[in-house]
């Protein structure tokens, strides 16, 4: 049976200024806290992130690319409906959450932009699956938008559309950023390529359970949303290669983590003696890495700062320790560091003693 953890252990106080609404005009120009090994922190900017790697290390980033997932819709009796595509499953065929003033029956059509039909076929829990009447590709390119989060206070705009997307996506998917490889431009990885750090790439696409609040006071009773995610060979073999020369694996950001730690749990895929994946993955996860979490693959994490009581805060407390992230949160509100999705960044070590 598992310890109860209690979900307000991981609560902190933010004051709303804090909350990036824009993001910093150059990418790597945002600034890193930087929590070593030794339970040292650091006040850095984000270029500095070269200096803290050695040579031989391994960033692995996730090369998702956010979808215009955000439709307008309406009723036949005028009500407005939002449609937020969470996965496309065929051509004609998606999941998806809807907001609406009313409810939504089974059985519903709605129309998008006088000409897109949508039927609303079934509903498991928070999500529908929807029946378009045109390609969903083709209707999201023409009538939809980038989902900012529900903490950016603006309507989306190009600027949005450029900055909210890492400059290595290409795999269409996600309806969230990995915002920790916001912050990486072409300057920088110049750099980390001039100064011998490897990188690798996986895909898992962030789906809207990202943002899905815990309403449990246990944490172990909360369920995990599932995202689909792919790790090729070539990023396995680069992880087998940091192994072998005694180098440390980076994830970059808490979906190349979760998808890095799901590949590993099966232990026909994973080598403890060596610490690496054997084999390509393609597959789900709802992996919740919670404190107790015994990490297989990643050495170390740069990821953004999360939301209280979020299952992505309760992953980094996993990693250091509840004690040791809280002390650093606190510590980036009193220098104010800035938050969220288009906020600062940290670099997190796994520490040699927790």
């Amino acid at each position: 049976m598992s310890k109860l953890i209690d979900i307000s252990n991981f609560d902190y106080f933010l004051p709303k200024n804090l909350i990036a609404q824009n993001p910093e005009v150059e990418r790597s120009n945002s600034r890193l806290l930087h929590i070593d090994s030794r339970k040292n922190t650091h006040d850095l900017h984000f270029y500095d992130l070269t200096k803290t790697l050695e040579p031989g290390d391994l960033l692995v980033f996730n090369d998702t690319k956010v979808i215009k997932a955000r439709l307008k819709a309406q009723k036949n009796s005028g009500g407005k409906v939002e449609i937020l595509i969470e996965r496309i499953l065929d051509p004609n065929t998606a999941i998806a959450q809807i907001k609406s003033n009313s409810t939504i029956k089974i059985g519903t059509k709605i129309i998008i932009s006088n000409i897109v039909e949508v039927y609303i076929s079934s509903r498991n829990s928070d999500f529908f699956i929807l029946k378009f009447s045109e390609n969903i590709d083709n209707v999201l390119e023409k009538y939809g938008n980038i989902p900012l989060p529900p903490y950016i206070n603006k309507h989306n705009d190009a600027f949005d559309e450029l900055r909210y997307q890492t400059i290595f996506a290409k795999n269409p998917g996600a309806i969230a950023a990995p915002t920790a490889g916001l912050h990486f431009d072409q300057r920088i990885l110049k750099e980390l390529k001039s100064r011998g750090i490897n990188m690798a790439f996986l895909t898992l696409h962030v789906g809207a359970g990202t943002f899905k609040p815990i309403r449990t006071q246990d944490i172990n009773e909360h369920i995990m949303h599932t995202e689909k995610y792919e790790i090729p060979l070539s990023t396995i073999k680069s992880i087998q290669d940091a192994r072998t020369n005694g180098k440390r694996v980076i994830a970059v950001g808490t979906t190349s983590a979760r998808a890095l730690e799901s590949a590993a749990l099966d232990q026909n895929n994973y080598s403890l003696l060596n610490r690496c994946i054997i084999n390509p993955v393609c597959s789900d996860t709802n992996l919740f890495i919670k404190p107790g979490y015994e990490f297989k693959i990643i050495d170390a994490l740069v990821t953004n700062f999360h939301l209280p009581k979020s299952t992505l805060l309760i992953l980094v407390s996993a990693l250091a320790s509840k004690d040791i992230i809280l002390k650093a949160y606190d510590h980036a509100v009193k220098c104010n560091y800035r938050f969220f999705s288009y906020g600062d960044a940290m670099l997190i070590e796994r520490q040699n003693d927790k």
